[in-house]
């Protein structure tokens, strides 16, 4: 199966040296250089990734990733950025990318990145068949995999896509304890020692939206020294 890419990237060096690689991973690669022509592209075309940059000529990435985060269809995207701030990695996340590169980056980390969000993906889809599909409720949380919804108490709550991916892993889950280590091979697609506090990181914003009271939290429970669990209500 060909997977078609999307590349907005306005420094036409690096949007080649991106196309040059993700075809060599036998992907369908589109090349455009502004923001305009990007959203253009997504409404009328079937990508399975936009590889998006932050800094563009006329709309700003972070805007055009509200944009596709708000169409019905879910893109995984990976931001390219200059800025190394937390912050601006942060501000992308919450608008719903699924990953980010800080450049200047390695050839090998970009293409371990995109490997990994297809892995992810397909995964996902593949949890989706069947009853996989159907709603997971669990200590008053409702999450639909399929809508990528997600209620707390009978309210809507807006997670990032890793955000959600994460609550999903641990609902399915409930009770089993994961490392750091086991939940970036399993949901970021990828396994570093030197990316464990990305998962601290994640846990507490997570925590921070669908906890009563996130300083003491009930739901995802920190087990010491070895990682994270979800609370399973049948063992009280």
């Amino acid at each position: 199966m060909t997977r078609n890419i999307l590349i907005i990237e306005d420094d036409l060096d690096i949007a080649r040296l991106v196309q040059l690689h993700l075809e060599d991973l036998g992907c369908g690669v589109q090349m455009v250089a502004d923001g305009k022509a990007g959203l253009r592209a997504v409404r009328t075309g079937r990508f399975d990734l936009v590889v998006l940059d932050l800094t563009l000529p006329d709309i700003d990435g972070l805007e055009i990733c509200r944009q596709i985060r708000s169409g019905e269809t879910y893109v995984p995207i990976l931001m390219l950025t200059a800025r190394s701030t937390e912050t601006d990695r942060v501000v992308g996340l919450e608008l719903g990318a699924d990953d980010y590169l800080t450049k200047p980056f390695s050839v090998t980390e970009l293409v371990a990145r995109v490997k990994a969000i297809f892995r992810r993906i397909d995964a996902v889809r593949s949890e989706s068949s069947g009853t996989g599909s159907q709603p997971i409720r669990i200590a008053g949380i409702v999450i639909e995999p399929d809508r990528r919804r997600v209620e707390v108490n009978g309210s809507v709550v807006d997670l990032t896509a890793r955000e959600f991916d994460l609550l999903v892993h641990f609902a399915r889950h409930p009770g089993r304890v994961f490392s750091r280590t086991q939940l970036l091979d399993q949901v970021w697609g990828y396994g570093h020692g030197g990316y464990a506090h990305t998962v601290n990181s994640h846990i507490n914003r997570l925590r921070a939206k669908i906890e009563p009271d996130p300083a003491a939290p009930t739901l995802i429970e920190t087990v010491w020294g070895v990682g994270y669990r979800m609370h399973d209500p049948v063992e009280g």
